[in-house]
C-alpha cells in the first residue's frame, strides 16, 4: 500500500530528519540511507520499519544536520600538546633546528576534527525519535488510503452482485429455449419413427442438470458477502481477500462455461471486467 511519513528530533547540537516512502509489493522489500557514521543502525532500523508497516517497497532516507555548521573544526589540546612535547624532545635529540614543531603537531592524525567525528549516542537515539514518527504517520497515510480502497472494494462487489442478479430472466428463458431446441432437433431427424417421451425426459433433464448455473450463483453470493465481511475486519486479511477473489473467479468462469446463452455471457464479461478491479486493488491490502 502507498504511504508517506515524515518526522524529525533534535537536540541542541544535531537535527535529524526521517522519510519513509511505501509502494505496493507482495513482499517487504527496504531500502534505508543515512550517513555512513551510523551505518550500524540500519540492520535495527529494517527491523523495526518491517515489523510496523509488514510490507512494501519501502524507502527510508535519514538525515543528520549540525546544528553548529559543517564547517566547524575543534582540536584536541592534550593531544597537541602531547605531539609538540614529543616532536621538539627528537628535535634536541638530533639536534635539528628551524622546525616549526607548533605546524607539525597541529597536522598530526587525531588532533584536528570537526563536529561530525564528536559523536555521541545521544544522536543514535534522535535517529530512533525521528523513525519511529516517520513510521506513525506513513501509517496514518495508509490507514487513509485504506478506508477509500475499503469502498472501492465494496462497490466493485456490489456491482458483481447486481450483475449476477440480471442473470435470473435470462436463466430461466434459457431452460425453455433448450427444450424447445431439442425438440425440434428430435423432430427433424425421426424421420417417421416416433420418440419414447419418457426416455425423451429423462435425457431433457440430464442435459439441463449439465446445464444448471444455480449452485454457481449460490456460490457467487456466499463468496461475495464473505469477501465484504473480511474486508470490514480489523485484521490484516490482504491474502484471504486475493484466496476468496479466486474463488468468485471461479464462480464466474464456471457459470460463463455453462450459459450457452449470449446474453447471460456479456453479463459474465462485465462480472470478470469487476473481478480484475477487485484482484487489482487487493494487492494494495495489507
Amino acid at each position: 500500500m502507498t504511504g508517506y511519513g515524515t518526522a524529525s528530533a533534535a537536540d541542541d547540537k544535531f537535527e535529524v530528519s526521517a522519510e519513509i516512502k511505501t509502494l505496493n509489493s507482495k513482499f517487504a522489500d527496504v531500502q534505508v540511507r543515512l550517513p555512513v557514521q551510523w551505518s550500524s543502525l540500519e540492520l535495527p532500523l529494517r527491523k523495526q520499519v518491517t515489523g510496523a508497516l509488514v510490507r512494501g517497497k519501502i524507502s527510508v532516507v535519514i538525515e543528520v544536520t549540525n546544528k553548529a555548521g559543517e564547517d566547524e573544526v575543534l582540536f584536541d589540546e592534550e593531544v597537541l600538546a602531547r605531539y609538540y612535547r614529543q616532536f621538539k624532545r627528537a628535535a634536541d635529540k638530533l639536534r635539528s633546528g628551524n622546525v616549526d614543531f607548533f605546524s607539525l603537531a597541529l597536522h598530526a592524525p587525531g588532533v584536528l576534527k570537526t563536529v561530525e567525528d564528536n559523536l555521541d549516542a545521544d544522536v543514535s537515539g534522535l535517529i530512533n525519535t525521528a523513525v519511529r514518527e516517520a513510521i506513525a504517520n506513513c501509517d496514518r497515510f495508509r490507514q487513509q488510503e485504506g478506508e477509500e480502497l475499503r469502498h472501492k472494494l465494496a462497490g466493485y462487489c456490489q456491482v458483481i452482485a447486481g450483475l449476477a442478479a440480471k442473470i435470473d430472466p435470462f436463466d430461466q428463458e434459457r431452460i425453455g429455449k433448450i427444450e424447445e431446441k431439442m425438440r425440434a432437433g428430435l423432430a427433424n431427424k425421426a424421420t417417421g419413427m416416433e420418440a419414447d417421451d419418457n426416455r425423451f425426459e429423462q435425457e431433457l433433464i440430464y442435459y439441463i442438470e449439465k446445464l444448471d448455473i444455480s449452485e454457481e450463483k449460490v456460490r457467487l453470493a456466499n463468496h461475495l458477502a464473505y469477501f465484504e465481511e473480511v474486508l470490514n475486519g480489523e485484521e490484516q486479511n490482504g491474502k484471504k481477500l486475493g484466496f476468496i477473489a479466486q474463488e468468485i473467479g471461479r464462480e464466474i468462469n464456471t457459470i460463463g462455461a455453462k450459459a450457452a446463452d449470449a446474453r447471460i455471457q456479456r453479463i459474465v464479461v462485465e462480472m470478470k471486467e469487476e473481478l480484475e478491479k477487485i484482484k487489482e486493488q487487493v494487492l494494495n491490502v495489507l
